[in-house]
């Protein structure tokens, strides 16, 4: 008879559990993204590791010093180590309490026990009290499944933070690729221009153009030095941005292949939409934040109830010391005990309405965190899609600019042009390869943000970044 009672008893304390259990919102999705081009059975491009992403050496050595030593990365798993130890301690209210004090008088009359068998404040005395809490209503399941959910959710939020800084010293680095492409532009177009200078000058000593043609020539070599020293001053401060990311004083970053010779995948297949609901880091951060804020409904619905707890009291007193471990001298009691909420039990409903109210902002902010990760994905597929369609336009555009400027330079050398066909044309062809420079940045960081949209690098299977030296 007692065995099943114990049994019946255990599964009533392990069933009974007040307030929701969390379940993960219905989330309306296609079958494939908008987008995509590659078929649906492609594999993904977010299931390569970052390192077999980005070839370039350098690169990956930049990397390897971000997560190494960036300063958000360190605090991120600072926090993770902080809600461990959350954990544990909700984990200790399934334990009994246990305590333990002692009394030596040294003041006042030492009497003897004011209530037999019991400590005063005029007695030697040392004493043991035990206390748990029988989980009746679920208050202490409840609170555990809360800092569980809140640990998993600052464990994503640190792969959220590597994810982000992998992407980020990518374009910050490609942006520095970008610079020195434009600077060597504006360099070779500066020498251009005062090529152009000498010749005008020379014409116009011999009587053969005008003042003004020499000032049109001059200014524009004054503005490909001005652009020159605006790059400077971006690739510096491109420089500064890198080097916090990677946790150190502003250095001069080293650079690997040019921007043009970067390796990048020919097709980036997306994969399947459901994918990014156990890929994304931030995805998965605030489910488990509305677990957590789930599992609390049931926290503050078991604290109106009354909490029934197993009470002992063990010890030994004596007005004398010499007579603390005798047998009169020991005392105990055990018992049940009943704590329940009377005069606020209003408050107690309030802080469950807070509790429910908080739940249903953790509903909208998951699905808005949904919405925002397919927005970001498909803004990066249409990115990377239209760009190579870019890429190829303005390098037809170039092309046919340099042409047009060595027929124009050609022209104007033998008297059968004016300045203007050759001003034009050389200031056209500055700007387009200075554009087209910019697109093929574009391209490299659209393939980085497609796969940060992705959640790429995070398979379970994967390594850890203590491992990237195989990549």
């Amino acid at each position: 008879m007692r065995k099943p009672v114990i049994i019946g008893l255990s599964c009533f304390l392990m069933s009974c559990a007040m307030g929701p259990d969390y379940e993960r919102p219905k989330t309306d999705m296609a079958e494939s993204f908008r987008m995509a081009d590659a078929p649906l059975d492609a594999p993904s491009i977010a299931n390569l590791p970052w390192w077999e992403l980005l070839r370039d050496e350098p690169l990956q050595q930049l990397m390897r010093i971000a997560l190494e030593e960036n300063k958000d990365l360190q605090r991120a798993v600072a926090v993770v180590d902080e809600f461990q130890a959350r954990a544990l301690i909700a984990r200790s209210d399934y334990l009994p309490g246990l305590s333990a004090s002692g009394n030596a008088p040294s003041f006042g009359r030492k009497t003897s026990f004011l209530v037999p068998g019991f400590s005063n404040p005029f007695n030697y005395y040392l004493q043991g009290s035990l206390s748990w809490e029988l989980d009746l209503w679920g208050r202490v399941r409840r609170s555990n499944e809360a800092a569980r959910a809140d640990l998993l959710s600052k464990e994503e939020n640190r792969r959220a933070v590597v994810l982000q800084l992998v992407s980020g010293v990518a374009e910050s680095y490609f942006n520095l690729l970008q610079f020195d492409m434009q600077m060597d532009i504006a360099k070779r177009t500066l020498q251009s221009w005062e090529e152009s200078v000498r010749i005008a000058q020379a014409r116009l000593k011999q009587g053969m153009t005008s003042r003004l043609d020499t000032d049109q020539f001059e200014a524009e070599r004054a503005n490909a030095a001005a652009r020159m020293a605006e790059l400077e001053r971006q690739m510096v401060q491109a420089e500064n941005q890198l080097s916090v990311l990677l946790g150190r004083k502003p250095f001069s970053i080293p650079r690997g292949r040019p921007l043009t010779d970067q390796v990048m995948p020919p097709a980036v297949p997306a994969g399947l939409p459901s994918e990014l609901l156990q890929r994304r880091p931030d995805l998965l951060q605030a489910e488990q934040q509305l677990a957590a804020a789930t599992a609390r409904i049931g926290v503050a619905k078991a604290e109106r109830f009354p909490k029934v707890s197993l009470t002992g009291l063990l010890g030994v007193a004596s007005p004398h010391l010499s007579q603390l471990f005798t047998d009169p001298a020991s005392f105990g009691v055990a018992g049940v005990g009943l704590a329940a909420p009377l005069l606020n039990g209003q408050v107690l409903g309030f802080q469950q309405e807070a509790a429910e109210a908080q739940a249903r902002q953790a509903v909208a902010q998951y699905e808005q965190t949904v919405l925002t990760a397919f927005r970001e994905v498909e803004d990066s597929l249409v990115a990377v899609r239209t760009v190579r369609v870019q890429t190829d336009a303005q390098q037809q555009q170039v092309t046919a600019l340099q042409s047009a400027l060595k027929l124009a330079e050609l022209r104007y050398k033998g008297g059968l042009a004016n300045y203007l066909d050759v001003l034009v044309a050389r200031r056209n062809l500055f700007e387009a390869e200075l554009s087209l420079t910019s697109t093929r940045r574009l391209h490299l960081v659209s393939v980085v943000q497609l796969y940060k949209a992705l959640g790429g690098g995070w398979s379970p299977e994967m390594a850890r970044p203590k491992d990237v030296s195989k990549g």
